[in-house]
């Protein structure tokens, strides 16, 4: 794909599957050099999608192939901002957001953007494009009235045995594996623990219980975040009301590589050590799992979440960008 070259923009619902097939998979390449992470059941997923051709998006067409893509949902009255892709040129993971690709990209997001911003019943968008580092697109979304900000990946290699996680819990706690029937409980923690904060700006499902319990829903039963594993998904929770106060919940996004989707402790039991247990106990889970090495995302102002990871032994592996429009 060559700089400068025209290219078509069309409607992506006009498409089946099997024509974004090379795309998809040229995408799934990146996501494996670039975060270690198998995306052949997010891209199985979204194709089940494109089959119903009722997926909003646009496609790019060169020369009668579709060499990019983007693509939405809509939740009531906000659209999320899925993904945008374009076939990279040579090495997927070095030209990424740069030359040919990158100009489709931003051409794609255009497209959508007027869309979006003139659809009427719409008050709010949203996008977490974790595969894109920082700054690939976010000029695009600042341009067409966007908030960014700057979100971290982390990663920890992981030992072949990890110390014992477990500290001895105040008498009126307890800790023990994720079940099916926490979701509500799960729900409530979330909204509790997300007041005024700065993840609660950029995913508004954190604001409401029920909007919590759907993002927990997603985790549990779709591919976008990996295979969830119920297994390194432990809570913690008061004996006496038997509400959750802490949670961790992990995934699998490839054989070696697991993924925190969620770590949380409602704001009375913080500074009490929860959250570093809870890591340590994902951490082993994931040993005995025969993960090497374990992932998690933060808000670059999430100062105090950072400096816990760190010391826990996670390192920036990569930045992205998350970004949200609201209207006035």
């Amino acid at each position: 794909m060559a700089s400068g070259v025209s290219i078509e923009v069309l409607d992506l619902r006009h498409f089946a599957a099997p024509l974004l097939r090379t795309v998809l998979e040229a995408e799934g390449e990146v996501w494996r050099q670039r975060l270690h992470w198998d995306y052949r059941a997010s891209a199985k997923l979204l194709m089940q999608y494109l089959d119903s051709h009722m997926l909003p998006g646009y496609v790019a067409l060169e020369s009668g192939q579709v060499t990019g893509y983007v693509f939405c949902v809509y939740e009531e009255t906000k659209a999320v901002i899925g993904d945008v892709f374009a076939m990279p040129e040579g090495d997927g993971a070095s030209h990424a957001g740069s030359g040919a690709a990158h100009e489709v990209e931003e051409t794609l997001l255009r497209h959508l953007f007027e869309t979006l911003l003139n659809s009427p019943q719409l008050c709010r968008i949203e996008s977490q494009l974790l595969l894109h580092p920082s700054g690939t697109h976010a000029g695009s979304f600042r341009n067409a009235g966007f908030e960014v900000f700057r979100r971290l990946f982390m990663v920890r290699q992981l030992e072949s045995a990890i110390p014992d996680p477990r500290v001895e819990l105040p008498a009126e706690l307890e800790l023990r594996p994720w079940r099916d029937d926490d979701l509500s409980a799960a729900g409530r923690l979330i909204a509790e623990a997300y007041k005024g904060h700065s993840d609660s700006e950029i995913n508004d499902q954190y604001c409401s219980v029920q909007g919590s319990m759907r993002f927990l829903h997603n985790i549990a039963r779709y591919s976008g975040c990996g295979v969830f594993a119920p297994q390194v998904s432990h809570v913690v929770l008061d004996r006496r009301t038997r509400e959750l106060i802490a949670l961790v919940l992990g995934s699998r996004v490839s054989p070696q590589s697991g993924h925190i989707t969620q770590l949380c402790v409602h704001p009375t039991y913080r500074r009490r050590g929860l959250a570093r247990m809870l890591l340590s106990i994902a951490a082993d889970c994931f040993v005995k799992l025969g993960a090497g090495e374990i992932s998690l995302t933060v808000t670059a102002a999430n100062t105090d979440a950072i400096e816990l990871y760190r010391t826990d032994g996670y390192e920036i592996a990569h930045t992205f960008d998350a970004a949200v429009w609201q209207r006035a």
